[in-house]
């Protein structure tokens, strides 16, 4: 049966990041729905591909820029053309049922134009609401907005949903959704793939996520420099404003001199295969995430997994059951993880068998889809009453 309500789903961004995955699947089925992206990108072409119908905003392109993390100051500039994309968003949504904001920014503006608008609005809030990763203003302002204008808040753990209860939310508000996969990996040889990218047959770990600090690639490289004859494989690119990171990362590979083991692939549309080629998959972000899609992916691939104790991670792994945690920023602690995991790596077995029926059965995207349809209708359902 096709889902009845037209939904206006809404994005800031034209790239396709982690949250943006999780949109195209929320999206699927939905022909009578629309997608709303302040700029134009891959992402847009995607949806187009898929059916979507995709409305692009005439005033988003570059409004990159201003980072999450950024003083709302610095959008000074950019109000006469913040403005104008508010007055887009109002005018399509009351051609839509329901507004569906699939990032802050998306939602910050979508709360704005919904005062004209009057539509039941969803945020799916795929951040931890902290000040590590937005300044005391936009915490405020998101709150507000929140509080005052969204019908539901969905997060991806019950680390996000914390951040957003401690941070002043409602908790009513809040609904917690896991992020589903349904990635089932073509299964390869681990040798195959190595002679097929160009890498060596030595020990081999890698980080998969887009270049960012708090993403933590620098903790990996600096725990390389403590493993001899070990090789990193380092996946993903600088998507937001964040090509300094991406440099500094190169500078400190060729200052410890690793630049014959620590290998850059850049972006990578084949995650899930590409993960068999590594002997470990290390998640080592230095702030707590929302979530964890490549703990996920790792876990279905059958790879061993480390990473950090925060945010999503502990639950995603059932506190170690299903991969080792170590504490965040601690290059010492994930070398020595790293170490023990290579050097048995066949006492794993048990591991990994878990971790692997652990994500099939928590984290499907049949089970997310169901969550998340289930909440559309509710949410469209009592607007209409």
């Amino acid at each position: 049966m096709m889902p009845a309500e037209r939904v206006l789903f809404v994005d800031h961004t034209g790239q396709i990041g982690g949250a943006e995955l999780i949109l195209l699947d929320v999206v699927q089925g939905r022909k009578d729905s629309s997608v709303f992206l302040f700029e134009p990108g891959p992402l847009g072409q995607v949806l187009a591909e898929r059916g979507m119908s995709v409305i692009t905003s005439r005033w988003g392109r570059g409004l990159g820029q201003f980072r999450r993390d950024s003083s709302w100051l610095e959008a000074l500039p950019l109000f006469g053309r913040l403005a104008a994309i508010t007055a887009e968003l109002a005018h399509v949504a009351r051609r839509h049922d329901v507004l569906y904001a699939n990032s802050q920014k998306a939602f910050v503006l979508s709360a704005i134009a919904n005062i004209a608008a009057r539509r039941p609005l969803i945020w799916h809030l795929h951040d931890i609401i902290s000040p590590a990763h937005f300044g005391a203003l936009q915490r405020r302002m998101q709150i507000f907005l929140a509080n005052r204008f969204a019908a539901k808040v969905v997060v991806p753990s019950e680390a996000a949903a914390a951040a957003f209860i401690e941070a002043g939310g409602r908790r009513s508000l809040v609904e917690v959704v896991p992020n589903g996969l349904a990635v089932e990996p073509v299964r390869a040889s681990q040798q195959e793939l190595r002679q097929r990218l160009g890498l060596p047959s030595a020990p081999l770990v890698g980080v998969f996520s887009r270049l960012a600090q708090w993403k933590g690639q620098h903790v990996l490289i600096e725990a390389l420099a403590k493993l001899p004859g070990v090789h990193g494989i380092i996946v993903g690119d600088a998507l937001f404003g964040e090509q300094d990171y991406a440099a500094e990362l190169r500078r400190l590979v060729a200052e410890l001199c690793l630049g014959d083991r620590v290998h850059f692939l850049g972006h990578r549309s084949d995650v899930p295969l590409l993960m068999q080629a590594v002997d470990a998959m290390v998640h080592p972000s230095i702030d707590p995430e929302p979530f964890g899609r490549t703990l996920v992916e790792a876990m279905l691939a059958g790879v061993p997994v480390i990473a950090t104790d925060a945010g999503a991670a502990p639950d995603i792994l059932d506190h170690g059951r299903a991969g080792l945690l170590v504490p965040p920023g601690d290059a010492r602690a994930l070398s020595e993880a790293l170490d023990a995991v290579l050097a048995q790596p066949e006492i794993l077995a048990p591991q990994l068998d878990y971790a692997s029926r652990r994500a099939r059965t928590h984290y499907s995207l049949a089970r997310m889809l169901d969550s998340i349809g289930l909440l559309i209708r509710n949410v469209g359902a009592g607007a209409a009453v």
